[in-house]
C-alpha cells in the first residue's frame, strides 16, 4: 500500500518490441491537462535494457510494482503492440483482485498484440531473430525494422529515437519475445474483460491491423470501440502522437472517466493486504464506469428509461453518478436479487416489466409530478392502471427501492461516502478483524471519511 496515494488519474503506458517509454513523450505532453502519463520501460528495453527476466510473467510483475510504487489509485493502461499483451494480463489480474492493485478504469490498445498468439509470418520471425544472433541489434537491423513498421517516413526526431531504441534493446529480450512471448497463448488467463476499452489500429499495419484487432482483441474487450488511423503503420505513438492523444482524451472524458472516483485513501485500503483478493476484485469491477452506450439486457429501452427516472428521484446523486438502473437491469438479466419475492407478485423480471410499462408516462413528467406518483406508490394508493393492483404496485415499488439503493451502496465510492470499511477485515492469509469497536472511534489504518448527507 502506497504511503502517498494520488487522486489524479494516471495512464501507465507500455511500449512495443524494440521501443521504450520515450515513444509516448508526444502523447504524454498532449494529454497532460487531463492525465498523468507514466510510461514504463519493460525489462530488456530502454533504460531497463540491462534487466534480466524478460518473460511475460516477469514483465507483468515489473509493471505491477511500478503501479504500486506510483501510489496511483485511479488509472488506465495504454499498451502498444507487445505492451498490449502485457497490459491485458495486468488488467485481468487487477479486475480479479490478484495483484494488490485497485482503481483500473480502462484500457487503450495501440496496434496491440492479443492474449492469443500474435499473427506473424514465420519467415519474418526468422529474419528478425537473425538480427540479434550475435548478441546485439545493429544500425542496419534498426533501419530495416523501423522502415517495415511505418506507413510513411517518421519525423526526423521520432525516427532517430526509434532507431536508437531498437539498438539499445537487449538481444535476449528481443529473442525472448519473438521465440516465446509473442507465441504464448494467454487467452484463458485473461478471459473476457468487461471494462471500457479503446482499440486503435494502423490503417497500413499488416499482421495487427484493424481486422486483426477486431478479431483478436475485440473478443477480449466486448465494450471496446475500434478505430483505424489511415496512412499509419504499426508505430502509432511515434507516427501520430497527436491523433493518439486525442483518442485517449476522448476515451477518458466520454467513457472511462465518467463514473464516480473512489477517494485515494479508500482505494489504497482496498489495494492493501487488509482486503482479500476476492473482495478487492469484486470492488474493482463495481468501480468501473457504466457503459454509456449499453443496451438493456432484461428490460426494454423504454422500461430502462423509466427506471432511470425513478432512480434519479429515489437515489439522487451529485456529480459523476452510477447508472444504478442499468445495474438493476443486469441483476434482473442474471436472475439475481435478494433471494425472495412477494407472493402477490410475478417473478422479478415480469414484475419490473409490467410496472415500468404502466409508469412509462413518468418520462415526460416534472420532478414534482414524479415525486407525487412516488408518494402514492409507496403508500399503496396508486391504482390508475389495471396491470397491477395498488397493493401490488406498493409491493413492487418496495422491491425496486431496495434494488436501486443496494446497487448504489455496493459501489466503493458510496462506501467511502458513508464511511463503511467493513470490507477491510483481513486479507487472504489471515483474518485481521477490528480491534476498536466503539462509536466514532477509528483504527490507525482507517482513512475512510464519514460524510453526513
Amino acid at each position: 500500500m502506497s504511503s502517498s496515494p494520488s487522486s489524479r488519474t494516471t495512464a501507465f503506458a507500455l511500449h512495443a518490441l524494440g521501443s521504450s517509454a520515450r515513444a509516448f513523450d508526444g502523447v504524454a505532453e498532449a494529454v497532460a491537462d487531463v492525465l498523468d502519463v507514466h510510461a514504463i520501460d519493460l525489462p530488456g528495453f530502454g533504460d531497463a535494457a540491462g534487466m534480466t527476466g524478460t518473460s511475460i510473467p516477469e514483465s507483468v510483475r515489473h509493471v505491477e510494482r511500478a503501479i504500486r510504487r506510483s501510489g496511483a489509485t485511479r488509472w488506465i493502461l495504454i499498451g502498444h503492440s507487445m505492451g498490449g499483451k502485457i497490459a491485458s494480463v495486468v488488467a485481468a489480474r487487477a479486475l480479479a483482485g490478484e495483484s494488490e492493485l485497485f482503481g483500473l478504469a480502462g484500457v487503450v490498445l495501440l496496434a496491440a498484440s492479443p492474449p492469443s498468439p500474435e499473427p506473424m509470418e514465420e519467415e519474418r520471425r526468422r529474419d528478425m531473430l537473425s538480427w540479434a544472433a550475435d548478441g546485439r541489434l545493429d544500425a542496419d537491423a534498426a533501419r530495416t525494422f523501423v522502415d517495415a513498421n511505418v506507413g510513411a517516413r517518421l519525423h526526423p526526431d521520432a525516427d532517430a529515437l526509434a532507431l536508437d531504441d531498437v539498438q539499445r534493446t537487449s538481444a535476449a529480450a528481443w529473442t525472448a519475445w519473438l521465440e516465446d512471448g509473442s507465441r504464448e497463448d494467454l487467452t484463458d488467463a485473461v478471459g473476457t474483460l468487461d471494462l471500457p476499452a479503446l482499440i486503435l489500429a494502423g490503417g497500413e499495419d499488416g499482421d495487427l491491423g484493424e481486422d486483426a484487432q477486431r478479431r483478436l482483441n475485440g473478443s477480449v474487450y466486448p465494450r471496446a470501440s475500434v478505430e483505424a488511423l489511415g496512412g499509419t503503420g504499426h508505430l502509432l505513438p511515434l507516427e501520430r502522437p497527436l491523433d493518439v492523444a486525442h483518442a485517449v482524451r476522448d476515451f477518458w472524458e466520454s467513457t472511462a472517466g465518467i463514473g464516480p472516483a473512489v477517494p485515494a485513501d479508500v482505494a489504497a485500503v482496498i489495494a492493501s493486504p487488509r482486503t482479500s483478493a476476492r473482495t478487492r476484485g469484486l470492488l474493482a469491477r463495481r468501480a468501473v464506469a457504466d457503459d454509456p452506450h449499453a443496451t438493456p439486457a432484461a428490460l426494454t429501452d423504454v422500461q430502462l428509461a423509466t427506471l432511470r427516472v425513478l432512480a434519479d428521484r429515489i437515489v439522487p446523486q451529485d456529480g459523476a453518478g452510477i447508472d444504478i438502473a442499468l445495474r438493476v437491469d443486469a441483476q434482473l438479466a442474471a436472475g439475481g436479487g435478494d433471494g425472495w419475492r412477494n407472493a402477490d407478485l410475478p417473478p422479478d423480471r415480469e414484475a419490473y416489466a409490467t410496472a415500468l410499462d404502466a409508469l412509462a408516462p413518468l418520462r415526460t413528467h416534472s420532478p414534482r409530478e414524479i415525486d407525487a406518483v412516488i408518494t402514492r406508490l409507496a403508500a399503496g394508493e396508486y391504482d390508475e392502471h389495471d396491470a397491477l393492483s395498488a397493493a401490488q404496485f406498493a409491493a413492487w415499488f418496495e422491491d425496486a427501492r431496495v434494488d436501486l439503493v443496494r446497487q448504489w451502496l455496493a459501489h466503493p465510492a458510496t462506501m467511502a461516502r458513508i464511511g463503511f470499511d467493513g470490507f477491510a477485515n483481513g486479507g487472504d492469509d489471515v483474518f485481521t478483524g477490528f480491534a476498536i469497536l466503539g462509536a466514532d472511534e477509528r483504527e490507525d489504518w482507517e482513512m475512510l471519511p464519514v460524510i453526513a448527507r
